[in-house]
């Protein structure tokens, strides 16, 4: 065995050698791990002794002394001796040192890279000392205005910090020699076992046991042929020389060369893998099965088995034809229904029932299925999807809408429910009669055999399919109706999933639609464009919408709601209505934000209490107030992409708009962001699915809006389609909300405003001067009401608020008068009876205005009211 001349030798060998080798890789790689460790503990020892010195109390002020020699030399020895190194160095900057361990070094420049330091950076190098290899760090010193003052360098020997590998290698190797020997020994043990296993065979041994496979070999009743990888027969036993009538001398020769069938010849020469593939040689027919021998070593080639097969001749027609058509149904239940498209769904029926089952197929389907509803089947077809071996069948073609006559096939398909077998259609006067013409041509063309078969869902029936026949001579049969039958009815299920599909897309679609708006309202704060895109497949959650404020504000708001489908679209709706109501209140951005987190929320809570109900995974809202007079917009956002801002000279920039969580977090507060923009500026809002999918990131999406926006033109309108434009390659797995809005600026001689004293001989000045003003505007028709409202607005103010009391009138759409005081108490309209001697000032105003409120500040309120212009 440890001669080497058995295989157990062999093993036994290669083992030891194995284990001897992962020995010394051992042994290497801890020196070398132990070497970087030694390295890696001087540079961090002396970095932080450097760094530690640096920054001691005192060290600046004794670099600023008149002597720091005196002073830092005595504490730099003492921190060196506490801290193992063997140098600690303080030097000016200009690297002449304070400090060194030898005096006599003391005053000479610094031997190092001092650059970084200077810089005000810290770093640690390895350098070749007179001590030998050490590594040594630089740390700068800074003053308390951050000023470079001085340098301080610490540094230690590799030789002092390592050591670590001259003390683990005795064990090592002694735990190596134990490996080794118990290696050793493990391997005798398989060795000798090796040994028992083969019996010791010898060549003689050897010879008579291939003498014996020899005799096996041709005494089966197989044939067995081993032929190389230059097709020449190495080897044919007695029953392959039977079965293929082989010559005597057919060894070593070509298989192309021995007169063989043609099949059987190139299948042998070829030496492709074959699982009982069927020959007819002679008379017999031959099941082979042939098998590559290049591998673990042994020679190129092939070996093919035969097997006498003959009495499954009367068999192997019919048994390759139920082959070919379970293949066909199962390609049916993979291939059919891919998509939730009732047309596509359809055109794979087509093309996977030609050419291998008809050579043309049509489906016709009623029109309601095409769009997600009930069929009726007094409705006309429309003729979904055709396929066919060449392009020039007289057949309908696709789109072409079709009213079956009830003696056509088709339409007795549809009538019974059940499929039809025409195996001559030139002899079907009832088929012909749906049209003589086209039917003629049909025939003409060479088509003979026709199958129609229902698509039926359940108690639906969804349209017809036909199977056309025009090459092969011979009919369609029954087993063909059969096959026919059970395809379709695969395909039914597919196609009636997809109508439902379409069906509840459509709905959610229409909801969807329903629930944004559909005109904008009109406001001459913001000139605006918008555009809404859904997503690929499925109705998504995003909103938008433009909220006329008073004063003249317009709000503007985007969200989403992360999902599809109706859950997402009800969820979206619920939302906008919420921000709808708020937004009405004249709540600042982050109060109405917070208010809607706590609604998502309470949504979030009442819906996980419903199994049957999803909760809102994920919604974002951001909410902008643009005041066009003094054209400050506040935005606040919750976990919603930050809006773009285009300057007038088309600059672009992401404002700082803080960002808080989504909605339904709860619990932390949201909080706003003031921009000042000037007129002209336009403010771009927009959903997460314009900028982020799934083969990109969110900033590289911004980064793309950026240069998008830069090239777009003045108008908003020219904005949204620049940047659709250049944005979507293709439609978006998600739904994309954009608003742009060009701001505009109320000027200041629509503006008029004046103090109120607190005196009530005040009103009547205040209602001259409104008549002056409206007289100015060329508003005199509103002269006597809009004092009424101010009157009785000023003297509230006086009687109940508090000063200053300040009264602004807004001209734009309409007339806005606003009164603010500092009291944070908010009338109430009620009906005064008739006794009362007051409490109808309020009644007068709400039946003079349009409309009229209450908006609070952060330093009391304003009442307003709003007249239309004559």
């Amino acid at each position: 065995m440890l001669g080497g001349r058995s295989v157990a030798g062999q093993v036994f060998l290669l083992v030891v050698v194995i284990v001897l080798l992962l020995v010394v890789a051992a042994v290497v790689a801890l020196v070398l791990q132990v070497r970087h460790d030694t390295t890696r503990e001087a540079r961090n020892r002396s970095l932080a002794v450097a760094e530690t010195f640096a920054n001691a109390p005192g060290t600046v002020e004794a670099l600023q002394s008149p002597d720091p020699t005196a002073v830092l030399q005595p504490r730099a020895e003492a921190a060196r001796e506490r801290s193992k190194v063997d140098f600690i160095v303080v030097m000016n900057t200009d690297g002449i040192r304070y400090t060194h361990p030898r005096p006599d070094r003391i005053g000479k420049k610094f031997v190092g890279t001092l650059a970084p330091a200077l810089a005000g950076k810290s770093f640690t190098e390895e350098i070749e000392g007179t001590i030998g290899p050490l590594v040594q760090a630089v740390v700068p010193v800074k003053d308390p205005d951050g000023r470079v003052v001085g340098l301080v360098s610490a540094g230690i020997t590799t030789k002092n910090v390592g050591g670590t590998a001259d003390r683990q290698l005795p064990l090592v190797l002694a735990a190596a020699a134990v490996a080794l020997a118990l290696a050793t020994a493990g391997a005798a043990l398989v060795s000798r076992r090796l040994l028992r296993q083969t019996h010791g065979l010898g060549p003689h041994e050897m010879t008579r046991m291939y003498e014996h496979h020899d005799a096996v070999l041709h005494a089966v009743r197989e044939g067995v042929l081993i032929v190389d990888d230059g097709g020449i027969l190495v080897l044919a036993n007695d029953e392959a020389h039977r079965l293929l009538g082989l010559p005597a001398d057919a060894e070593g020769r070509h298989v192309l060369s021995l007169g063989l069938d043609p099949g059987t010849a190139d299948l042998l020469a070829s030496g492709r893998v074959a699982t009982d593939e069927v020959h007819l040689v002679g008379d017999r027919l031959l099941a082979v099965n042939q098998r590559t021998t290049d591998r673990a070593g042994v020679p190129p080639g092939s070996v093919a088995t035969l097997r006498d097969s003959t009495e499954l001749r009367a068999l192997s027609g019919r048994a390759e034809t139920a082959r070919e058509r379970l293949n066909m149904l199962y390609d049916a239940g993979v291939g059919i229904g891919t998509s939730l498209d009732v047309t596509r769904t359809a055109e794979e029926l087509t093309e996977l029932a030609v050419p291998r089952f008809a050579d043309f197929v049509t489906v016709d389907l009623f029109d309601a299925v095409l769009g997600g509803g009930q069929p009726n089947a007094a409705a006309t077809l429309s003729r979904t999807a055709v396929s066919g071996i060449r392009k020039d069948a007289p057949l309908y073609p696709a789109g072409e809408r079709i009213r079956f006559v009830e003696s056509s096939p088709q339409g007795r398909s549809l009538a019974t429910g059940g499929p039809v077998l025409e195996p001559r259609l030139g002899e079907a006067p009832g088929w012909q009669a749906q049209d003589l013409e086209r039917s003629a041509q049909i025939v003409a063309y060479g088509i003979h055999s026709l199958i129609t078969v229902p698509l039926r869902a359940g108690a639906l029936v969804l349209g017809v399919v036909s199977f056309w026949r025009c090459e092969k001579p011979e009919p369609f049969d029954a087993d063909e109706l059969a096959l026919a039958e059970e395809l379709v009815a695969r395909a039914a299920v597919s196609i009636d999933n997809a109508r439902r599909y379409t069906r509840e897309h459509s709905m959610a679609v229409t909801l969807q639609r329903s629930l944004l708006p559909r005109n904008l309202p009109e406001q001459g704060a913001l000139e605006i464009a918008y555009r809404y895109l859904p997503a690929q497949a499925g109705v998504g959650g995003d909103w938008f919408d433009v909220l006329p404020l008073s004063g003249a504000r317009v709000a503007l708001v985007v969200g989403d709601v992360v999902g599809h489908g109706l859950h997402a679209a009800a969820t979206m709706g619920r939302l906008r209505t919420a921000v709808h109501n708020f937004s009405a209140l004249d709540l600042p951005p982050e109060e109405l934000i917070a208010l809607l987190d706590e609604l998502v929320g309470r949504i979030d809570q009442d819906e996980t209490e419903d199994e049957g109900s999803a909760p809102v995974t994920g919604a974002t809202c951001l909410y902008a107030v643009y005041d066009p007079v003094s054209r400050r917009c506040t935005v606040a956002r919750a976990g919603h992409p930050p809006p773009a801002l285009i300057h007038p000279d088309g600059t672009v920039e992401y404002p700082d708009v803080p960002a808080g969580p989504p909605l339904g977090l709860g619990g932390l507060p949201f909080e706003t962001a003031e921009l000042e923009l000037a007129e002209g500026s336009r403010l771009v809002l927009y959903t997460d699915g314009l900028v982020e999918d799934r083969e990109r990131d969110i900033d590289v999406g911004l980064e793309m809006l950026r240069e998008a926006l830069g090239r777009a033109g003045q108008s908003p309108e020219d904005t949204c389609r620049v940047v659709l434009d250049s944005q979507l390659t293709a439609r978006s797995s998600d739904d994309i909300a954009l608003i742009v809005a060009r701001t505009r600026a109320l000027a200041s001689g629509q503006v008029a405003e004046w103090p109120v004293p607190a005196d009530p001989a005040a009103v009547g000045e205040v209602r001259a001067a409104v008549s002056r003003q409206l007289s100015e505007w060329g508003l005199d028709e509103l002269t006597f009401s809009t004092e009424l409202i101010l009157s009785e607005l000023v003297t509230n103010a006086l009687r109940y608020g508090g000063g200053p009391i300040r009264v602004r009138m807004l001209r734009d759409r309409n007339l806005i008068c606003e009164v603010f005081d500092s009291s944070s108490t908010s009338p109430h309209l009620r009906y005064a009876t008739m006794t009362d001697e007051g409490g109808r000032g309020l009644f007068l105003v709400a039946q003079l205005a349009e409309r009229w409120g209450t908006r609070y500040l952060p330093a009391g309120k304003v009442i307003w009211a709003e007249q239309p212009l004559p």
